[in-house]
């Protein structure tokens, strides 16, 4: 063994640019390896563009013990030993980091030169990095983002001031040789339109590169820390491990995180507003100069050029190399969702995500109106009453509205960057666009368009353009006759048709087609391109709060424990039957939602509130009709004996109330409930909670007269599958043994087991517990409050479901469609012992608005068939749900009936392991996908689906492929 002379020259690219990977037979390797390092292992081929890389398997017990890397020939010595001292750099001053390193035996280091079939070849065992990289083109969550911003820029400080013979190595891959690199392989590319498309994009980013160049910082960096070059630890979602030093070298910088988060624009669902995490966390700790801000997505986009050129070129050199091809589409995609934007537009998106925008002043301007024309601004946002009931899913309800109130103004004006809901899609997995890059304006009559600067106006694509310094203005309105010319500034130079919709841009590079609407994501990067024309139009700019302000305001005055869903919440501020809209125009599918059973802002429940609102509305000791009709319409959906009902404002108050009643009606104050089980915050609702979900000291804290039975949960619970029947006979020997001891009350559980994610209790388990209780002297409590009121589709109340009449009832939720209204239903007999705890009185319980709305939702779910929907459109969905689980090992069961329902994620169907981290990841990705979804259970893996009861079939289908899709793509 040997190495090459001292003093061989490093590797340029451009004298050498045909690189095929070195291909020793892997049995003639695994000699090699016994030979020179005493390894006894099987090899397995890993894959690389110009290396030669194996996993080395122990033969003894096929465990990873190193791999394998055969440097590319044309690499002299000291550039692998610039590969080896960086990575040794790393380890040893990133302790946190897992970095592939060679490895040592016996006191030398597992490398050297040696001699193949193939020639003479270097050969070094480095570390196993366990895990898995983030390989293919599945989703990146925005947390993973962000960690391979916080690895380029550790990697980057700690590589800052270290110098090295070799640094200045001249591959392809530097994204300083990028001209030169394209000039060479761009007319060896054999296809016209994928030349012309890599050309046409590098040019553009040179454009903008090549005059910073000098002035960007430069030290030596790893330069490919890409998705496939860094590892997951087993069982873990962040990358914490490095590997393939290959690239090592010194260049600009900033082109370690452009190689970074070139890497994230192939995944699902990503473009450039995705890469922002991992631009945030590497500012956060290597501070980018302007210049580099600047220089970053031109460098992104030629970083696509170079991987589509280079991989195409390797291909065809190199046809046998599986690594190669498989990466062509990925590197096709990369530099595609690299150009979707300009690169002005992607640089104000990282500046504005940096907190450094730079607004440009707008320009000098007269009006665009003639005097006097007097203007209506038109709200199309997501408050706007022109949106109320549903009417934003008419996209043609704007020009209607807009050309209703040209009798009141000379002009109407839908104004720039106001987002606008109105015609929105209700379902879409995709962010809409919906943030206007100008305003748009009615004219009641034709009139002329005044020059408000001086110019020369011309014809543009969409219209007339008026071409000023520092400026252009675009009307999509036809171009004079003259073919335009000069103008001066008040001078006529168009017409503004009459009751025709007209768009006013005013655009700073006349050279940059901004879209007329745009995604809220991108909003920030196209207005930096645009000036808001409302001074133009006698308007003052609207100024909008943004959501995360609001958020902030939330949180500084509300109480902590007082959360909300997602970290990163929508603002929404709209509802209409199943769907959900934020402040930025954008509908989601409300799949959680059973508090507003019956769909958000339904015109019934509206009409009846606003009606009594105008009559009175008071507590609830008056006398007034309102009350009498509703208890008489929840009593009558009730077995006869359940006939006497209390009204109150919560589904804790009610099964407060409930429990009060049992331990009122029997004198004994003991309960027993089923763990697992979540019934409110109130007192007594609390004391008889066991999830520890909700709570998790809730079995330590409870108080000595409240006992507990096994939860009945057949899939995961002590008893499961068949011997599920065993539950209910130990809940009654339980009972009974309480009974001989203590004055028992009564017993307390969900008739459906709700709070585990709609799984129904084993068959007769009620029954038998109910009739136990009973024969103790205690009353049977069903807390109805989630799964009552239809819901379960074939049975209106769970406990039907069980073939039992329960003795009190507790309902909420449901009951008033997201209005504080609650409701107590027992035996007359039952309900007058309540009278020995003194009397019962709630101001807002029963008052009149909360009765008119009880009864009004009442009438709907019976009058609009909701219970039968929750049966036919739930059936479907747990069909589909099922046939998802069958091709996605993650789902261990789908539980439930009608629209309340369960999807339960474990990591192994033998042993139930839950997956929490994953369900709670899997809502998150949802959300990004349009569908508002929570996790719910003791382990918070289970999806609660349970949506409101209009729930539509096409509605269910968009839930069950989005679920499918995350499933398939990753979270």
């Amino acid at each position: 063994m040997s190495h090459p002379a001292d003093g061989a020259p490093l590797f340029d690219f451009f004298a050498q640019p045909a690189l095929p990977a070195p291909d020793v037979p892997a049995d003639e390797l695994t000699g090699l390896v016994a030979r020179e390092f005493g390894l006894d292992v099987r090899l397995r081929s890993l894959g690389s563009q110009q290396d030669q890389n194996l996993m080395a398997h122990a033969v003894a017990d096929d465990e990873p013990v190193a791999v394998l890397k055969l440097s590319n020939p044309a690499f002299s010595a000291a550039e692998v030993d610039l590969q080896d001292h960086v990575a040794a750099l790393l380890a040893r001053e990133l302790p946190d980091l897992r970095v592939a390193h060679v490895l040592r035996r016996d006191g030398r280091d597992l490398r050297g030169w040696f001699d193949t079939s193939r020639g003479r070849l270097h050969a070094r065992l480095l570390s196993v990095v366990h895990g898995r990289t983030l390989h293919g083109s599945g989703y990146l969550a925005p947390a993973v983002v962000e960690r391979l911003g916080v690895l380029a820029a550790a990697v980057s400080r700690a590589l800052e001031h270290v110098e090295h013979p070799a640094q200045d190595r001249v591959l392809q891959w530097d994204l300083q040789h990028a001209r030169r690199v394209v000039e060479l392989l761009a007319p060896r590319e054999p296809d016209t339109a994928v030349r012309e498309r890599v050309v046409t994009a590098a040019t553009a980013a040179l454009a903008v590169l090549e005059p910073l160049a000098g002035r960007l910082p430069a030290q030596l960096g790893h330069f490919d820390l890409t998705d496939d070059n860094v590892v997951v630890p087993p069982g873990g979602r962040l990358p914490d491990g490095i590997v393939d030093f290959g690239d090592v070298l010194r260049s600009w910088r900033v082109g370690e995180l452009a190689v970074t988060i070139s890497s994230v624009l192939h995944h699902a669902g990503a473009d450039a507003h995705s890469t922002l995490p991992a631009v945030r966390a590497f500012d956060a700790a290597r501070s980018l100069t302007d210049d580099e801000v600047e220089a970053l997505w031109p460098l992104v986009v030629l970083r696509g050029a170079v991987l589509v050129l280079s991989g195409r070129d390797q291909a065809v050199l190199d046809p046998g190399n599986a690594y190669a091809q498989d990466g062509l589409d990925r590197e096709r995609r990369i530099l595609e969702v690299a150009t979707e934007l300009p690169i002005p537009v992607v640089t104000a998106l990282v500046r504005h995500a940096l907190g450094r925008a730079r607004p440009a002043p707008a320009p000098a301007a007269g009006p665009l109106l003639p005097p006097g024309t007097t203007v209506d601004v038109l709200d199309a946002g997501t408050r706007s009453e022109v949106n109320d009931l549903g009417a934003w899913t008419d996209a043609g309800t704007l020009e209607r509205e807009a050309l209703r109130r040209l009798g009141a103004a000379d002009v109407v004006v839908l104004p720039h960057a106001v987002p606008v809901l109105t015609g929105s899609p209700a379902l879409s997995a995709e962010p809409p666009a919906t943030v206007p890059t100008g305003a748009t304006l009615w004219a009641a009559r034709a009139s002329t368009a005044l020059a408000p600067f001086a110019g020369h106006v011309r014809a543009g694509a969409g219209g007339v353009e008026l071409v000023g310094e520092g400026a252009v203005l675009r009307l999509s309105v036809p171009a004079p006759g003259t073919g335009g010319g000069p103008v001066r500034a008040g001078q006529g130079f168009a017409t503004v048709p009459a009751r025709s919709a007209v768009h006013v841009q005013l655009v700073r590079d006349g050279a940059l087609d901004v879209p007329a609407r745009v995604r809220a994501a991108h909003a920030p990067g196209w207005l930096a391109q645009v000036h808001d024309p409302a001074p133009l139009l006698g308007l003052t700019p609207a100024v909008a709060v943004p959501a995360a302000e609001v958020l902030h305001r939330r949180e500084r005055v509300l109480a902590g424990v007082q959360e909300h869903y997602y970290a990163e919440p929508p603002q929404i501020e709209r509802g209409w039957r199943e769907h959900l809209a934020d402040v930025d125009g954008r509908v989601y599918l409300d799949m959680v939602n059973n508090v507003t059973s019956i769909g958000h802002a339904h015109p019934r429940v509206e009409q009846a509130a606003h009606r009594q609102l105008r009559l009175l509305n008071t507590n609830s000791r008056f006398h007034y009709a309102a009350v009498a009709e509703f208890a008489e319409k929840i009593a009558a959906t009730l077995p006869d004996e359940l006939d006497t009902v209390f009204l109150v404002n919560s589904g804790s108050e009610a099964v407060d109330l409930a429990l009060r009643i049992a331990m009122a009606a029997t004198g004994r104050r003991h309960v027993v409930a089923m763990r697992e089980a979540y019934h409110g915050w109130t007192f007594a609702s609390d004391a008889v909670s066991t999830s520890v979900a909700d709570n998790p000291a809730a079995l330590t804290t409870r108080p000595d007269w409240v006992h507990t039975v096994d939860a009945a949960n057949p899939y995961r619970g002590r008893h499961r599958g068949p011997q599920a029947h065993r539950y209910a006979p130990e809940a009654v020997a339980t009972i009974r043994d309480l009974a001989s001891r203590v004055d028992l009350a009564g017993f307390v559980a969900e008739t459906y087991f709700g709070n585990a994610g709609g799984v129904a209790l084993p068959p007769g388990y009620l029954r038998a517990v109910y009739a136990a209780v009973r024969e103790a002297g205690g009353l049977a409590v069903a807390d109805e409050v989630q799964v009552g009121y239809g819901r379960l589709g074939r049975w209106f109340w769970g406990f039907e479901q069980q073939g039992v009449v329960p003795d009190v009832v507790a309902v909420a939720k449901s009951v008033g469609n997201g209005f504080p209204v609650g409701a107590v239903v027992t035996r007359r007999a039952v309900a007058d012992r309540y009278r020995t705890q003194g009397y019962f009185f709630s101001s807002t319980g029963g008052s009149p608005l909360s009765s008119v709305v009880g009864s009004a939702v009442l009438d709907v779910v019976v009058g609009e068939r909701l219970q039968e929907n929750a049966t036919v459109v739930g059936d479907h969905l747990r069909g589909r749900l099922r046939e998802i689980a069958g091709r996605h090992g993650l789902v261990g069961a789908v539980h439930g009936d009608g629209l309340y329902l369960g999807v339960e994620f474990v990591r192994d169907r033998a042993t139930l392991e839950p997956a929490t981290e994953e369900t709670a990841a899997i809502c998150d990705r949802l959300l990004e996908l349009g569908v508002v979804m929570q996790p719910t259970g003791d382990h918070q893996n289970v999806l609660k689906v349970k949506p409101p009861l209009c729930l539509a079939r096409e509605s269910a289908d968009f839930f069950a492929d989005a679920l499918e899709r995350v499933l398939d793509e990753g979270w």
